[in-house]
């Protein structure tokens, strides 16, 4: 199994133009499109603990995928 982080942007039910991502991460044995695919019962649970906010989009991602290559200080191979 891996690790997948669910990626869930959620508005204030009151304000929706206030909007915010939040992260969980669960095991899965298959792709990112898999995931999104089994994400709503999750996301539900999630909206059903936090009733000031509703979920309005969401998406899978690999843990760390949005860390950059520090590549200042790295010497050219070859």
């Amino acid at each position: 199994m891996n690790p997948m982080a669910l990626v869930i942007t959620v508005c204030a039910v009151l304000s929706p133009n206030t909007c915010q991502e939040t992260r969980m991460v669960f095991s899965s044995g298959g792709s990112l499109a898999q995931c999104a695919m089994a994400a709503p019962p999750y996301i539900a649970q999630w909206v059903g603990e936090h009733p000031k906010w509703t979920a309005v989009k969401w998406r899978c991602e690999y843990p760390h995928s949005d860390d950059k290559a520090d590549t200042a200080n790295t010497i050219p191979a070859g």
